[in-house]
């Protein structure tokens, strides 16, 4: 496994891809709401990204070994569509849950984030689950620093959730990240500590746990890229790109709007979910 160790002028690059990313889902956050099609989230997002940001939409035409080239700018999964939505004329309604999933290319460097939002009213077992999922990944995000392990990472993740009665998918995972969208390691969100790669400074990579209300299985719909739970129960993701330091981590995709800003500045605070 060739893991790329990114140099000063690197993570500066994706330091601002990394903001860049999370300020699209800043701009997006006020037009969630009942009634608005996910398709219209795109076309705002696109616009933002290239006519605001002169970024390029990393999802747009993207196509790995085995796919279709990806139709859209950014991905959009509601209610227990796990990953990967492909945005169209689906009506947001009050009571749904949203992951908008944003990965930019600004200056050969891509910053990848992705937040949950509620449309609407959400049920207390629908926060309960965006709530344990955002816990996941800081839970795994905490556990980054230099000799640490992979495993380290998908543990607390596994442990967390199932804690809570929820489940890890488990055929999806975070990545490394920097001037290639998807590199390696694989970062996988359930495991052993102790085990798999030890982590050095420089290393860049995503955390992005995707967790099941019910069983972790998951099946893929006929566009060829919509990840569903198979039992229809919901899932819930959240994700962040994060640098490996000399100390422990940096969270690269960060900018005021954030639901954790002042977390991903140090401060131990809770999170407060985005609206």
């Amino acid at each position: 496994m060739a893991v790329s160790i990114k140099s000063a002028h690197d993570i500066e690059g994706m330091r601002l891809a990394g903001r860049l990313a999370s300020e699209v889902l800043d701009f997006i956050a006020p037009y969630v709401k009942p009634g608005v099609t996910t398709e219209e989230i795109d076309r705002l997002c696109h616009d933002y990204m290239v006519n605001v940001q002169q970024t390029i939409p990393a999802p747009l035409n993207y196509c790995p070994p085995g796919y279709t080239p990806y139709p859209k700018s950014v991905c959009t999964s509601v209610n227990h569509q796990v990953c990967h939505g492909v945005p169209g004329p689906k009506v947001l309604k009050s009571g749904d849950i949203l992951n908008v999933d944003v990965t930019v290319i600004k200056d050969g460097y891509h910053g990848d984030t992705s937040r949950m939002f509620y449309v609407g009213p959400a049920s207390v077992g629908a926060q309960r689950l965006c709530e344990i999922t955002h816990a996941c990944m800081w839970k795994g995000i905490e556990q980054v620093a230099p000799g640490r392990t992979l495993g380290d990472i998908g543990h607390a993740i596994q442990r967390h959730a199932e804690a809570n009665g929820c489940s890890v998918v488990r055929e999806f995972c975070g990545h490394g990240i920097g001037k290639v969208f998807h590199e390696d390691p694989q970062v996988l969100h359930y495991g052993r500590p102790g085990t798999g790669m030890r982590l050095s400074p420089g290393m860049t990579f995503t955390i992005e746990p995707m967790i099941n209300a019910g069983r972790p299985e998951v099946r893929e719909l006929a566009d060829g890229w919509t990840i569903v739970t198979k039992d229809h129960s919901l899932s819930a993701q959240w994700e962040h790109t994060v640098l490996v330091t000399q100390e422990g981590f940096e969270v690269l995709t960060v900018s005021p709007g954030s639901p954790d800003w002042q977390r991903c500045q140090g401060a131990a605070v809770d999170a407060t979910m985005a609206s």
